[in-house]
């Protein structure tokens, strides 16, 4: 949730003309994020969790290439990208060790 509230404050900041370019994009993979972890869990079933944690980190992945791509297209600065970087990489390492978990059940 950290991680898109951040997002949303800084792609406020983005070219208008992005409207509906990597703002919506961003923005979209930064809430699948939480939200695909959230229908796993409320599936009721590990296997279909560890699935959503699949979707889930491949939406992590994403946001991580179009942060880079923002930030070399100038609307992030250095401070910004790595605040947002860093704080993927920690949702990453609790996505994978939560999944790692669950499939040794």
């Amino acid at each position: 949730m950290t991680l898109v509230t951040e997002v949303y404050k800084i792609s406020k900041g983005f070219p208008k003309d992005e409207a509906y370019g990597l703002t919506s994009q961003i923005r979209r993979c930064a809430i699948s994020i939480p939200s695909n972890i959230a229908e796993g869990y409320g599936r009721n079933s590990t296997n279909e969790y560890i699935h959503f944690l699949r979707i889930a980190t491949g939406s992590l992945y994403e946001l991580q290439t179009q942060i880079e791509i923002c930030m070399n297209l100038d609307y992030l600065n250095r401070g910004e990208f790595d605040k947002l970087y860093e704080l993927s990489r920690e949702i990453e390492r609790m996505i994978s060790s939560l999944a790692g978990k669950l499939s040794s059940q």
